[in-house]
This record gives structure tokens, C-alpha cells and sequence, in this order.
């Protein structure tokens, strides 16, 4: 075994170009089967955090007649003294926070431009408002007994030229129908980094929410967020609620981005196949020619007694050789350029999606798992690649073989 591995070394430094590009293109392909499938994992974790952390939180409670999609403000589909909920939610080890949301639709208007808007009504003291606390670029931020002040988004703030301290119309559905009018003054500025949720997130304290919809004493949900999100199933069996009311978890609110996800997946895979698929015809192409070559070789070494099986093993050794070399030199590109990309990122800006808790800019997210799974998965496919040209090679005639032109 250690001659045929003697034999192959010295074969592929024949030449040692044309070896080393094939080994380059390996390594290649699976540093881009590195980078995609971190793309995708950072994506991915990146969306479900922000969802979480913006809009769903882990666990919601509400009522079971509530429809988010039409921001319903009876009172049948509200939670009823949702400060008493949240309170004893909150006295549990696991729970981060537990507080009451309002949510209401509604217009801002600015002299002649308007835009819809997502009204949320928000206790600003609450650690589940600590994103868009931390958020506020300009002005200050909210405080509990502010009665005619708003918080808007970047975005929104641009699309109607608004800065601090600018009077506002506000115009949003009540709890009976109606519809209120209310001039406020915008106290800041925020952003998530997210444009689609800054763009039509518009944010209140709760007790204004609640007093200018007629909804006193009631919220839409109360939103819990826990320490960990691995949690979540151990959590919502401890919560007991009311007939009227029902318990939504992160993955029931989010099933669009779990949905998603899975497709990704499947999707990233042909990616995977087609990437894996020119790396492997590169080795096979480069076989082959080896075995044109030394056709003559070839047909001296079975004559002198090599058997088939030595050869196309000689073979096999040349392709696990260039798989070592293109995996080394795959793991160290795909891992620098995942770290690139883990620190500074790729900027989509702007998709124009609204209401989309897709980040402005998505880093890459190396895991172990899918380091190991796509290394392995590039050097079989790599040492399968040479098996043609090895059998091929093996089944030569050694009279015919010798005849073969130089």
C-alpha cells in the first residue's frame, strides 16, 4: 500500500499545474458549500430572532377569537386585565418578561404626505422593549406617562420628512368603530435594523394606546419573552389560562419562517449537487487524461505482473490525494470567508418588504455540523469521482496498451 501511495504522489507531480488547479477546484467548491450554507444559517437564525424579539416573543397569550391580520379591537377578542396575567407569567424562573401589547392600525400623516401604519401600545419599561430602547438614533425614548408623544422608524421618518420634535397626525381605529384623530409630537426615532418592521412600526406607551382606542384594562396579548428559547416547551405547560384565551408559541406565530426554511433547505441542496457535480468532473477529466498519458505505462506495469485491481488502486490514490489537498485547502478559504462575513456581513438594504423582520444586513453562521457533513460529503464524492478512470484504467489490455502511441 505505501508503494502504490509512493506511485501516486509521484504521478501527480508530473504535473504538478494542472494537479494543483484540480485540487484548487475541490477546495473551491467546497468553500462556496461552506459559505452558502452558512449564508443560509444566518439568514435563517438571524429572521427567527428578530421575529422574536420584535414582534412574537416566545409565548403569546390571547384571545382565541383574535385575528393579528385584522388588528381586532373588540373587547370579545382582547385579554381582559392583562397586567394580572403578565404578572403571574412573570413570576416564573424561566420568564425574561411578560407584558401587555396593544396592537391598532392606523394612518400618520405629515402635511400632505400619510403612510399606514402598525400602532403598538408598549409598556416602555418593560425588558421586551429594551430593542427598541436600545434602538432610538434621535430624540429620546418613551417614558410611561407621555400622553402626545410617538416613537416612529427610521424609514417612516424619512418617507414623511419627519424629525424630533415634529407635530404628527395619528388616525387609528377604537374599540366601537370609530375612528380617532390626534395630533403628536414624535419624542424619537428608532431603528432594529430591520426595515420592514421599522417601516410601519409605530410605538406608543400602553396607557395612551389604550386610552385613545377606548380598550382600557385590556391588550391584544400578552407577550412573554423567555431566558432561553429552548425553553418554550417546558414553559407553556406551566401556564394555565382561561377558556376564552389560548397560548401561541414562537413557532406557531412564525410557521411562515419555519415554512421557509425548510424549503431553503431542499432548495440549497441542488445548489449543493451542482457545485459538487463540476468539482467532480474536474477530478474525473483530470483522471482521464492521466490515463491517456500513461497508457503506455500502463500497459508495462500489468506486464510486469500489476494486477488490475493495483491499478485501478494506484488510481483511487491519485483522486484521495487531490480530495486531501482540495478539502485542506476548502476548509481554510471557506472557513476565513465565513469569519469575513460572520463579523462584517452582506448588506441587502432595503427589500421593500413591510412588516418582515428581515435584517438590513445578514451574517454568515458557521456551524460544526454543517462544516463536518459538507466535508465529508466533498471528499466521497471527490474519491468517487476518480472510480471511472480507475476501472477504466484497470481493464486496459497490456498488448494494447503497449502499442499505444507515445
Amino acid at each position: 500500500m505505501i508503494q502504490i501511495l509512493k506511485m501516486a504522489f509521484r504521478d501527480l507531480g508530473r504535473n504538478r499545474r494542472r494537479s494543483f488547479f484540480s485540487a484548487l477546484a475541490v477546495g473551491g467548491g467546497l468553500a462556496l458549500l461552506i459559505l452558502m450554507s452558512s449564508v443560509v444559517a444566518g439568514e435563517m437564525g438571524s429572521a427567527i430572532e428578530s421575529a422574536i424579539n420584535l414582534q412574537t416573543g416566545h409565548i403569546q397569550i390571547r384571545a382565541t377569537t383574535y385575528d393579528e391580520n385584522k388588528s381586532s379591537l373588540k373587547w370579545e377578542d382582547l385579554v381582559a386585565n392583562p397586567d394580572e396575567i403578565a404578572g403571574q407569567i412573570a413570576a416564573l424562573n424561566q420568564v425574561k418578561a411578560a407584558t401587555p401589547r396593544l396592537y391598532a392600525s392606523g394612518f400618520l400623516s405629515s402635511g400632505t404626505q400619510s403612510a399606514s401604519a402598525k400602532i403598538t401600545g408598549i409598556d416602555p419599561l418593560s425588558p421586551a422593549s429594551d430593542p427598541y430602547r436600545e434602538g432610538v438614533i434621535s430624540g429620546n425614548y418613551l417614558s410611561t406617562d407621555d400622553r402626545d408623544a410617538v416613537l416612529i422608524g427610521k424609514p417612516m421618518a424619512e418617507k414623511l420628512n419627519l424629525k424630533v420634535g415634529d407635530n404628527v397626525g395619528l388616525s387609528l381605529n377604537t374599540a366601537d368603530g370609530n375612528v380617532q384623530d390626534q395630533t403628536f409630537i414624535v419624542k424619537g426615532i428608532y431603528t432594529t435594523g430591520t426595515y420592514g418592521f421599522d417601516s410601519s412600526t409605530v410605538f406608543l406607551p400602553l396607557a395612551k394606546a389604550q386610552a385613545i382606542t377606548r380598550t382600557e384594562n385590556h391588550a391584544s396579548t400578552v407577550y412573554v419573552l423567555l431566558k432561553d428559547t429552548t425553553m418554550t416547551d417546558t414553559v407553556v405547560p406551566a401556564l394555565s389560562v382561561s377558556s376564552n384565551l389560548e397560548i401561541k408559541t414562537w413557532k406557531d406565530l412564525n410557521s411562515l419562517f419555519v415554512e421557509y426554511e425548510t424549503f431553503a433547505q431542499s432548495y440549497i441542496a441542488i445548489f449543493y449537487m451542482i457545485i459538487l457535480a463540476i468539482s467532480a468532473s474536474v477530478i474525473i477529466n483530470t483522471l482521464i487524461m492521466s490515463v491517456y498519458e500513461r497508457t503506455r505505462e500502463i500497459g508495462i506495469l500489468s506486464a510486469i505482473g500489476m494486477r488490475g485491481g493495483r491499478i485501478m488502486m494506484l488510481f483511487l490514490a491519485e483522486s484521495s490525494m487531490l480530495a486531501v489537498g482540495g478539502v485542506i485547502m476548502g476548509l481554510i478559504i471557506g472557513v476565513l470567508a465565513t469569519l469575513y462575513f460572520n463579523i462584517n456581513g452582506f448588506y441587502i438594504g432595503d427589500m421593500g418588504l413591510s412588516g418582515i423582520t428581515i435584517a438590513d444586513t445578514i451574517y454568515a453562521k458557521l456551524t460544526m455540523d454543517n462544516l463536518i457533513n459538507l466535508t465529508i460529503m466533498t471528499f466521497v464524492v471527490t474519491i468517487l469521482a476518480g472510480l471511472y478512470p480507475a476501472v477504466m484504467a484497470s481493464r486496459m489490455q497490456p498488448v494494447e496498451a503497449l502499442r499505444a502511441e507515445k
